[in-house]
């Protein structure tokens, strides 16, 4: 598939997740405590703004996330011209094509993007997500809560994208 379908389908496992996550049932009842949430004010809102929103910064996320979970996407960036930073090196087609045929499908597992995703939830959400709920003066559960919701989802759309995600 290409990297705009697999994104589109990667950007829909937090919703899902989050469907799954936030249901009172598991997590939901911390997560509005934590959140100083009621049930009332949960279903507050303009819900298909907030679902519509969910889903384009899920989408960017998927789309971005081809970068950190393919590796073969850093081929491509070798191959800029150096000093206008745009196309490809003239001659050197024929060596991307040689190289992609080779290694056109290293790490290219559902597996593989799970580490990914993983390693991005642990190192950069969390530190980020973190920071602002500390300030916010936000408890660790509900922290932990949020940061497992994104590892999960990580890991799932990170495992999708480099799966099948095609490159071209």
């Amino acid at each position: 598939m290409n990297i705009f379908v697999t994104s589109a389908l990667a950007a829909l496992i937090p919703l899902v997740v989050g469907f799954i996550w936030y249901n009172p049932k598991t997590f939901g009842n911390a997560w509005m405590k934590g959140a100083g949430l009621t049930e009332e004010s949960a279903k507050g809102g303009n819900m298909a703004l907030i679902f519509g929103l969910t889903y384009l910064f899920s989408f960017m996320i998927a789309f971005f996330s081809q970068g950190l979970c393919i590796h073969q996407t850093q081929l491509f960036s070798l191959m800029m011209v150096p000093e206008t930073g745009v196309g490809i090196i003239p001659g050197s087609e024929d060596r991307v094509k040689e190289l992609m045929e080779i290694y056109g499908h290293s790490f290219r597992t559902f597996r593989h993007g799970m580490v990914h995703g993983g390693v991005t939830a642990t190192f950069l959400v969390l530190p980020t997500m973190a920071i602002g709920a500390l300030f916010e003066r936000r408890s660790w559960k509900y922290i932990l809560i949020n940061y497992g919701y994104w590892f999960i989802s990580l890991m799932l759309m990170m495992g999708v994208v480099c799966q099948f995600a095609v490159l071209k």
